[in-house]
């Protein structure tokens, strides 16, 4: 696959720790911006992709460039705190053979230490040959990478393979979280979801946050981390330098007024 036009560009969107606020990773997003026609959405030209066999060959590139952004974000930034990436991994390519090399070919290509890049796998991917999934997902593991479920809480998901899943991150789908106000129902989903990953000794990361309410929900309940409008939405790889700077510098005020305050 080559994007000779390149039309074809990652966009990334922070995700943020709900405690503090701090950015703490960003998720690479896939965004297609044509000439004639103007942006399409993913929601369109995925399924033509994977249609026309390209879904493998876009997966790969998407991989490899968001691996040599995240190592550029650690040279540019020091070491301390590490941002990660969060990369969609596409049903057809984690079932693909040859998966396991493209993946350690992104790492050793970008030189990036694998505990910074989260691989994004959608419920209904996980649980659809469960027993493959987990043998895959287990390989990953040992090569040192981080490992999310999805949408999680629109799917079937057995918990017993949950369980079993060497999973880091359960991602509450938006569909939830970004009527949390209105809907107490999905409140108390986002709430038991988050005990779940408590519980099993997981990370959880609330999707489609918009609104400061919302955000103040998640602090309550002991939600570990957040993405959405409200903290940004997702921007081109010549943002994001700008976007961690600033972040860094909003952090560092905010820790000097508390020492000033707690000092006085």
């Amino acid at each position: 696959f080559r994007s000779d036009k390149h039309e074809f560009e990652l966009y990334y969107q922070p995700i943020v720790r709900v405690a503090t606020g701090e950015t703490e990773g960003f998720e690479a997003l896939l965004r297609w911006q044509t000439a004639e026609s103007g942006p399409i959405s993913p929601g369109v030209f995925i399924p033509v992709a994977e249609r026309a066999g390209l879904i493998v060959p876009i997966s790969i590139w998407v991989l490899k460039l968001a691996c040599e952004e995240a190592a550029g974000w650690h040279r540019r930034f020091g070491p301390e705190p590490r941002l990660y990436v969060s990369i969609n991994v596409s049903a057809r390519h984690f079932s693909h053979p040859g998966f396991i090399a493209d993946v350690k070919d992104a790492i050793e290509h970008s030189a990036i230490d694998p505990q910074f890049v989260k691989l994004e796998l959608t419920e209904s991917l996980a649980m659809d040959d469960a027993p493959s999934t987990e043998k895959t997902m287990s390989e990953l593991r040992g090569l040192g990478f981080r490992l999310s479920i999805d949408d999680f809480g629109t799917g079937y998901s057995s918990l017993s393979y949950l369980k079993r899943f060497p999973v880091h991150t359960l991602k509450i789908d938006q569909s939830f979280v970004s009527t949390m106000d209105s809907d107490r129902d999905n409140y108390a989903i986002v709430g038991t979801i988050v005990t779940l990953a408590q519980n099993l000794g997981l990370e959880v990361v609330a999707e489609g946050v918009e609104t400061v309410s919302q955000f103040e929900r998640l602090k309550a309940i002991g939600c570990d981390a957040a993405q959405g409008y409200l903290f940004s939405r997702p921007m081109p790889r010549d943002a994001v330098g700008a976007f961690i700077s600033s972040a860094r510098r909003q952090t560092a005020s905010s820790e000097h007024r508390t020492l000033t305050s707690t000092a006085s």
